[in-house]
């Protein structure tokens, strides 16, 4: 009796320990609707992904696609202003509920979050003055090698161009400052910034020398989040379906 007690008393305590767990640990599905607010990390030095127009209002594609995922989960939009290197740690430490900043799909980073259905494609591009001979890694001996700090260009700029000195910059939009004063030649980037390189300064004749990946594009969110995962797939699966994505990433990218 005196057992079979303890064991009721016992198994009373873990059914409540394990209704506090469930509680703490909520859905982040259920704690974006209950919040009536969605918290997007997205990098506002990223054109034409993500910038600020004249009014200094945020704009670019990934930006387009937040407030269109917001819109059809029925809640307010929430930028959180990140950049390449933080991208992933603002999932990580609860800054962010979801990243949306042109966020490549690696093995590396599928290790530490999660990625909803690719939304998009990126290639991943070295590019300079066409007075400037590169048609591969190996010309880049020697040479400066400018990039983004933390992104997926600077990872195979690294990797691939072992004799360049590779210059990293905080964001793209130093990036591009940099390339379009002169002060550095050539740099690994998206075909996006070399676009905005030429359209600021078409004098310096700067062109794609050779690509250095494709990826897909993915919106990043903490692992195990499975509920919050399956409806941002099938929203992606939707909106690919109906055009809405292919007509954003056309507004802004051509």
């Amino acid at each position: 009796m005196i057992r079979r007690s303890f064991l009721l008393r016992s198994a009373l305590a873990f059914a409540a320990f394990a209704t506090v767990l469930g509680t703490a640990h909520a859905d982040m599905l259920d704690d974006i609707r209950a919040a009536k607010k969605v918290r997007v990390a997205i990098d506002l030095g990223s054109p034409p992904f993500g910038t600020t127009d004249g009014t200094m209002k945020a704009t670019g594609s990934d930006v387009e696609t937040a407030r269109l995922l917001a819109k059809d989960l029925g809640v307010e939009l929430e930028i959180v202003q990140t950049t390449g290197a933080n991208r992933v740690p603002f999932l990580q430490t609860g800054k962010a509920d979801l990243v949306i900043s042109s966020l490549s799909v690696t093995p590396e980073r599928e290790r530490v979050i999660d990625f909803s259905a690719p939304y998009a494609q990126i290639q991943a591009v070295v590019a300079g003055p066409k007075t400037v001979a590169v048609k591969g890694f190996e010309d880049l001996a020697g040479k400066q090698l400018a990039t983004a700090r933390g992104t997926t260009n600077d990872k195979l700029a690294t990797e691939g161009a072992k004799g360049a000195q590779i210059v990293r910059f905080d964001d793209d939009a130093t990036l591009v400052t940099a390339i379009t004063s002169g002060q550095v030649d050539l740099f690994a980037t998206s075909p996006a910034i070399v676009k905005t390189v030429t359209d600021k300064a078409p004098g310096r004749g700067i062109e794609t020398k050779f690509v250095m990946k494709s990826f897909p594009l993915g919106i990043g969110m903490r692992k195990g989040e499975t509920r919050l995962k399956s409806w941002v797939n099938d929203w992606v699966q939707k909106n690919t379906a109906n055009g809405q994505l292919a007509s954003i990433y056309k507004k802004f990218h051509g």
